[in-house]
């Protein structure tokens, strides 16, 4: 039986495959370095990057907060609503070094409350991006992109945004709710 990343790790191969082979992929990638920039805090968004680097032969950059979210996925929603309220954008563990010498950035990110995580706005802010070709690579659980491309064009008006690979997760505050339910019907049953 296969695992859920097993599973999701051939899934992805077959849709970022033909994305890599795509000739407007190509193009994009054959204009000057590519790099492809990542926030994640499950893991899935981690896969999708490191499947278009491997593919594209582009640098790879994990974006991270100075600050590490919690690793209780409730407290991190909390937080992230929390600064998206406040309109707050957490220092940057590091920046890219040289994100000049890049004419493509894939960037890859999980929706939160229906928009981007504010670590991915802080690093739009601190990255001139003008010029460059912006692709998104998305992960969501079921709620869409929501506003996040119109971030992207916001925060990054100068870069030319291309077209997003978008793809639905599973969503952890429903695998959550299932335990839970489980718990409730096991505990019912002593």
């Amino acid at each position: 039986m296969m695992t859920r990343r097993q599973s999701l790790a051939v899934g992805l191969g077959t849709s970022l495959g033909l994305l890599a082979n795509r000739a407007d992929a190509q193009q994009i990638s054959g204009r000057g370095r590519t790099l492809v920039a990542f926030f994640t805090r499950s893991g899935n968004t981690k896969l999708i990057a490191g499947k278009v680097r491997r593919d594209l032969g582009a640098d790879l950059f994990e974006i991270q907060p100075a600050e590490p979210y919690p690793e209780d996925y409730e407290a991190t929603v909390a937080q992230a609503e929390r600064e998206k309220q406040a309109g707050y954008e957490p220092p940057l563990k590091e920046p890219v070094a040289e994100i000049g010498a890049y004419s493509t950035l894939y960037l890859g990110f999980p929706i939160w409350g229906e928009t981007t995580p504010t670590v991915i706005k802080s690093f739009l802010s601190k990255h001139d991006l003008s010029g460059k070709d912006l692709v998104p690579l998305i992960t969501h659980g079921g709620y869409g992109t929501g506003d996040s491309l119109a971030v992207l064009g916001r925060l990054a008006p100068q870069a030319r945004l291309g077209k997003a690979f978008v793809i639905r997760m599973d969503q952890e505050r429903a695998i959550l709710r299932d335990v839970s339910r489980w718990l409730e019907a096991s505990s019912s049953r002593k």
